[in-house]
């Protein structure tokens, strides 16, 4: 595929698994599972989940803008709790980041995630225009 781009974060688990953060193909842009991995590869927010949720939201950020998009350009998120009690938190930081564009959501409880330490992971996907 010639017209593949590909972006990677700070997460470790990139390098060790053997995938990208985010991936372009076309108009599409696919944003993986995205946990609250800080630029020295810990875990940001211990305990937090608002603060979680930011900090996955601000990669993915980072990621689309690295591809020429924006947050305006995503058309569905997902969502992994691993306590379905933080969903109204979580939830109002997803408004915060995408108040006027409004994708399709989906919001799920997990058992659990990679570091027991993550309250949340997001997913996105993003559509460009033309």
């Amino acid at each position: 595929m010639s017209n593949k781009q590909q972006v990677f974060s700070a997460s470790p688990f990139e390098t060790q698994f053997g995938f990208c953060r985010a991936l372009k193909i076309g108009s599409i842009i696919q944003v993986a599972g995205t946990a609250p991995i800080g630029a020295d590869g810990n875990t940001m927010g211990v305990g937090d989940p608002a603060a979680q949720a930011r900090r996955c939201f601000d990669i993915i950020g980072e990621s689309l803008n690295a591809l020429g998009a924006t947050y305006a350009d995503v058309v569905r998120t997902r969502m992994f709790l691993t306590r379905i009690d933080d969903w109204p938190v979580i939830g109002a930081v997803h408004g915060e980041y995408f108040a006027e564009s409004k994708p399709v959501a989906t919001m799920v409880e997990v058992s659990r995630l990679i570091d027991p330490q993550w309250r949340v992971e997001i997913e996105a996907e993003a559509l460009l225009e033309g």
